[in-house]
């Protein structure tokens, strides 16, 4: 074995290890726990992804998406502090930073148990949709389908289910009719609550998406404590999509060049709009803000 590829073992193992110790180290006693705990875990490449983790208050799990494949061993980790098995995972959509690292997972799971994956599934002429993303789209899929003891269920807008007293509401479905920014815009948008709290997740849905959802009889579900902003924080929802919509907070899954618009000439000097939905948000009066970049956040 070259020195190169024991660096490349000895790193994923110590990544693995160091996510284990920070969930552990942020957990406490389920009969301490009244309400879920929610993890917006943070990139370990400071790169754009979306990975949530919730653990209800009798240790049960639910992952959100999971981010690219350079997130695998971190949330293998994590998940594995948490007990190995994951009652559900919801796909918002088969994005590469949404899906690779749970692709990975699927198609090696070294003792991690998937129960349950939701996702609202895309059809072929989707897929095709976007040439440059649907290996990855394709590949999770394949992966999802053969994975042994994994049952999948599509969903569509307005199914219930709960775990453990946790609440869960689909709130949108694919979107097949709308044709330009087809992945995102047909993000699984959904709602998570309990008697303390409640966050609602856009994924990555785009203005088309966005507004159509806004229209939509899950209006009255949208209003929530926690907002997760829809891609990445730029591009995403419109900005009568975040006028309308009422929340206190929001949940940032951002790394920092995006988050600041900097690709190296200064802060805000890059063509991002994230800047643009931070406004919004100041003009808005939310002043509590999660931002992955700052590295892991634990809401409860």
């Amino acid at each position: 074995m070259g020195r190169g590829m024991m660096y490349g073992i000895l790193r994923r193992v110590a990544v693995a290890l160091c996510a284990a110790v920070v969930a552990l180290a942020t957990g406490c006693s389920s009969s301490e726990k009244e309400t879920f705990t929610l993890w917006q875990l943070p990139s370990v490449a400071d790169d754009h992804g979306n990975s949530y983790v919730i653990r209800t208050p009798h240790g049960r799990v639910i992952a959100i998406d999971g981010g690219k494949g350079a997130e695998t061993d971190y949330l293998r980790g994590f998940l594995a502090a948490l007990g190995n098995e994951v009652d559900v995972w919801i796909v918002t959509h088969p994005h590469y930073d949404h899906v690779e690292a749970l692709t990975n997972l699927l198609r090696d799971p070294k003792g991690l148990r998937v129960h349950e994956v939701r996702e609202s599934r895309f059809t072929e002429e989707m897929i095709a949709a976007e040439p440059e993303y649907r290996p990855w789209a394709e590949e999770y899929y394949a992966a999802v389908d053969a994975a042994e003891g994994v049952e999948v269920k599509n969903c569509s807008a307005g199914d219930r289910f709960t775990v453990d007293g946790v609440h869960f509401k689909i709130l949108s479905e694919i979107n097949p009719e709308i044709g330009e920014n087809v992945y995102n815009n047909s993000s699984m948008a959904f709602r998570v609550w309990d008697d303390a709290k409640s966050v609602v997740f856009l994924g990555d849905m785009g203005i088309e998406g966005g507004d159509k959802l806004l229209d939509s009889p899950m209006r009255e579900d949208l209003d929530c404590d926690y907002l997760q902003v829809s891609h990445h924080g730029q591009r995403g929802c419109s900005e009568r999509f975040y006028r309308t919509v009422n929340f206190r907070a929001c949940l940032w899954p951002t790394p920092t060049w995006l988050y600041n618009n900097d690709l190296g000439g200064g802060e805000n000097t890059a063509h991002f709009t994230t800047f643009e939905t931070r406004r919004w948000m100041e003009e808005k009066g939310v002043e509590e803000h999660h931002v992955a970049c700052d590295g892991l956040c634990r809401i409860e």
